[in-house]
This record gives structure tokens, sequence and C-alpha cells, in this order.
């Protein structure tokens, strides 16, 4: 069953990168190239400026991957590759959740834990370190901004796990209701904890414009959103198909 259910959350995490892929490919791509553009123009008025002053020009690096490239195949390739893998760790996720969760069934569930995982292990680390698009980041900083970044998601998911784990000790003796209003704000605490105690990063170049970088950071939320949505509508239909199969399979081999 787990194997089928696998199979089943690859298949539909697949389906919402490709629906992220549309999306960025019309809404984030156009940022991106804007902030390449004002990138360029920093660079050359950094050079202008060395030239002026009699220092040698810095050598250009060559670019290792053209812009198409990463636009087109590239973007494809990392977001529907990355939609397989959250498509089947979302399923593994939901062959451990099934019949725990106080859901009426399958489609219930999904969507519970596409929210959870969208807060869990998206939107959380986006309040403290949200998405930055190009000439955003010094590159002599970047493996501590990577570090902190996934540190944040580490801290979420086992902030998570442990409301999930303190919301099931509480549920028999406050109800469901109250045992999760508890879990969560708990979580939260430990969010908002994390957030003033890891250090902020913000390297903005001062001319940067505001709303390009706003228009990036909504774009990444917005492929965000579809992709958890997706996982969240489209499992719980395959899902609770392929679970009543089963047990009509079980009750056939039974009845024999």
């Amino acid at each position: 069953m787990v194997r089928n259910l696998l199979v089943r959350g690859m298949l539909v995490g697949i389906l919402a990168g490709l629906l992220a892929f549309g999306f960025l490919k019309v809404f984030g791509e156009p940022q991106v190239d804007r902030a390449i553009a004002f990138e360029a123009r920093m660079e050359q008025a950094k050079a202008a400026t060395e030239a002026a002053g009699g220092s040698p020009a810095a050598e250009e690096e060559p670019e290792l991957v053209s812009r198409p490239v990463q636009a087109g195949i590239g973007l494809f390739t990392g977001v529907v590759v990355f939609g397989a893998a959250i498509g089947g760790l979302f399923a593994l996720v939901f062959a451990s959740a099934s019949g725990r969760l106080a859901a009426t069934g399958p489609r219930a569930t999904a969507a519970i834990l596409a929210a959870i995982g969208f807060v869990t292990v998206y939107l959380a680390p986006f309040v403290k370190y949200p998405a930055n698009p190009p000439a955003v980041g010094e590159p002599e900083t970047i493996q501590i901004r990577t570090a902190l970044y996934f540190a944040m998601i580490l801290i979420s998911v086992v902030a998570m796990l442990g409301a999930v784990l303190l919301r099931r000790r509480l549920v028999g003796r406050h109800g469901a209701w109250n045992a999760s209003l508890f879990a969560g704000l708990a979580y939260l605490l430990v969010i908002v904890v994390a957030n003033f105690a890891l250090p902020t990063v913000n390297e903005v170049p001062e001319q940067f414009p505001a709303d390009l970088l706003w228009q990036f950071r909504i774009a990444s939320v917005g492929a965000q959103v579809i992709l958890w949505t997706t996982l969240g509508l489209a499992f719980g239909p395959l899902a609770e198909h392929a679970m009543r199969r089963q047990a009509t399979a079980r009750h056939v081999l039974a009845a024999s």
C-alpha cells in the first residue's frame, strides 16, 4: 500500500511541479531578468569607477550556463524534480498519518497535511529568510545564508513534530479543538523565538527597486501555494481510490 501511495504522490508532485513551472515562467522569470539587468548595470558602474580611478578592470567570469537554459530546461528540471521529491515525501507522511488525524477521510487528511507542510517547510522559514532575486546577497556569505535557511527549516519541522505530539497528549483531556489550539500556539512560540534568536540577513542594495523585490517574493510564494495546493487537492482522491481498492481486495480474500 505504501508503494502505491508513494507512486501516486510522486505523480501528483510532478503535476504540481509542472503547474508551478508555468506560474514561475510567466510571473517569476521576468523579475529575474530585471534583477539580472540591475546587477549588470551595477557592475558596469563599478567597472567605470575603477577605470576612472586607474584600477585594473576585473576579469569577467565566464557564463557556465546560459540564461535561456537557466530559464527553460534548467528551471523546468529543477521544479519538476523538486515537486516529485516533495510528492514522494508527502505520500510517506500521509501513509503514516492516515487514520490518526481528526479528519473525515483521505481527502481531508491530504488537505490538512498540505496546509501543515506549506506552513512548516516554506512559510515559517520564508518569514525569517525570504527569497531574494539575483543581485541581492554577497557571494562571500552564501554559505552562511544557506546554513541559516536550512536551520530555520529544521527548527520549523522539529517544532511541528513536537506540536503534533503535544496535541496527541492533550486531546484526551482537553478535546480536539483545545488540543489543536494549544499545539498551534506552542509551534508559533518556537518559531517566534527562533526568529529573534537567529541572526538577520539583509543584503539588499539600497538602489535595488522595491517593487521588483516585492514581485519576486510574491512569485516565490505563489509557486509554493500552487505546489502544496495541488498536493493537497489532487493526492486525496488518488489515495482514497487506492485505499478503497485495497479494502475491496481484502474483503474478497476474506470472503473466499
